[in-house]
């Protein structure tokens, strides 16, 4: 693993710290660069240092910007002197390399654009990554051992399919607990406690989801397996067909990627 520099000690940061630690990577390969002092705390509790400027002698080969999107010109043009010959590492969603080029005033920075969602917080994240053409095939080893530390990865063929990636799995968390918060409300309706309804479908999320990573079936073999024609799934099914769920679904992802594109700009 190579000496790394996070600028931003948020969530997604801590998680992929963790990760890494848990991995058996040694603390001195990290250093966070975060100015609020409960994510400093958050940081520093893991063993790993943490300041408030760039470290001077740290040595860093590549840093990672885990700061939001409408703060990244500020840190970038801030850090410009900083960030010279390193692999630059983007988690944030819009943020165009040709934008992180710009601001980090490097016209032929190495880039890895990279797209991961929460669940990276329990080490189940998902991780989209594109990296540009003049980065090495160790660059793109670093990075993807960066987040396969706290879950999975795929490597994208170019830019574009980041921002559909931020519309499946970026964004797909939200789709997730959108329909866990109606199945309980629909748990709660049929006469079971709010903490009963929360475990029944929570529960039920994470096995149907563990069985579909272990299965070799497709998730539609899956489906009809739990499906008796003229049964209780069918029924239910039978209520999402008619509501147009899976037309909607769709078209949830297809406006996500619109999004994405308007901000990338």
């Amino acid at each position: 693993m190579r000496k790394t520099v996070f600028i931003g000690g948020g969530n997604m940061a801590f998680a992929i710290l963790g990760g890494l630690l848990e991995a058996g990577n040694p603390v001195n390969l990290f250093h966070v660069i975060e100015i609020n002092p409960d994510a400093q705390s958050k940081i520093t509790s893991l063993g790993i240092s943490c300041s408030a400027e760039f470290p001077q002698g740290f040595e860093a080969e590549q840093v990672l910007l885990a700061v939001k999107p409408q703060s990244m010109q500020t840190v970038l043009e801030a850090q410009a002197s900083n960030l010279k010959g390193v692999l630059l590492i983007s988690i944030a969603a819009g943020v165009s390399i040709a934008k992180l080029r710009e601001w980090s005033g490097q016209a032929d920075a190495r880039v890895a654009r990279t797209m991961p969602n929460t669940p990276a917080l329990v080490g189940q994240g998902m991780t989209g990554v594109y990296c540009t053409s003049n980065c090495s095939a160790d660059d793109k080893g670093s990075v993807l051992s960066l987040f396969k530390a706290c879950g999975e990865t795929v490597e994208v063929p170019d830019e574009a399919a980041i921002n559909a990636i931020t519309a499946i799995s970026g964004s797909g968390p939200g789709y997730v607990f959108f329909m866990m918060e109606a199945l309980q409300k629909a748990a709660q309706n049929l006469g079971f406690t709010e903490g009963q309804a929360r475990t029944l479908v929570a529960q039920t999320f994470l096995g149907s989801a563990e069985l579909a990573t272990q299965s070799p079936d497709s998730f539609a073999t899956l489906r009809e397996k739990v499906t008796s024609k003229g049964g209780t799934t069918f029924a239910g099914l039978e209520q999402y067909r008619a509501g147009g769920v899976d037309e909607a679904i769709i078209k949830a992802a297809q406006a996500a990627m619109a999004r994405a594109l308007e901000l990338q700009g």
